[in-house]
């Protein structure tokens, strides 16, 4: 049997990168690499975790738990499930999910959310078997582009 640990990332190691890259590529539609900069950036900021999930020592799966406290209570968010295709099907992203949800609950955050494209059939069930249940609503998105100054004036 496979030896499987999760575990928040506390450090920016090679292998990490060279990980959540792989795993990157199989998440977004749009290329998307980490550099070892910004996964130690990840690693450093305040208001989230990386937790990755590994299979016999290697790192084949990974999610980031956001959090903030707003006016109607502090919330977490949980973002970039992704498990390596050849580990799908063995109930590892059920593992991984389930482990944000409790270090959420153990740092006392009162609302959970998480989105998730309709595509995603698999994943929208798995969350649903979690706990999770669908909230009509719309979500927006604007990103800022590499050109546009951020508000305090600093790029």
């Amino acid at each position: 049997m496979s030896q499987i640990d999760i575990f928040e990332a506390t450090s920016c190691k090679p292998e990490y990168v060279a990980a959540v890259n792989r795993l990157l590529l199989q998440l977004c539609s749009s290329p998307c690499e980490m550099s070892a900069e910004q996964l130690q950036n990840l690693v450093n900021e305040p208001n989230s975790r990386l937790l990755l999930l590994t299979v016999d020592g290697e790192v084949m799966g990974m999610c980031t738990v956001g959090f903030y406290t707003s006016p109607t209570g502090r919330k977490a968010w949980i973002e970039d499930v992704v498990v390596d295709a050849q580990c799908r099907g063995l109930h590892l992203g059920e593992r991984l999910v389930t482990s944000a949800v409790s270090f959420a609950e153990r740092e006392g955050f009162n609302t959970l959310m998480l989105t998730s494209r309709p595509s995603r059939v698999a994943a929208n069930r798995l969350y649903q078997k979690v706990g999770f249940e669908r909230k009509e609503t719309n979500v927006y998105l604007k990103v800022k582009s590499p050109s546009q100054p951020s508000p305090s004036g600093r790029a």
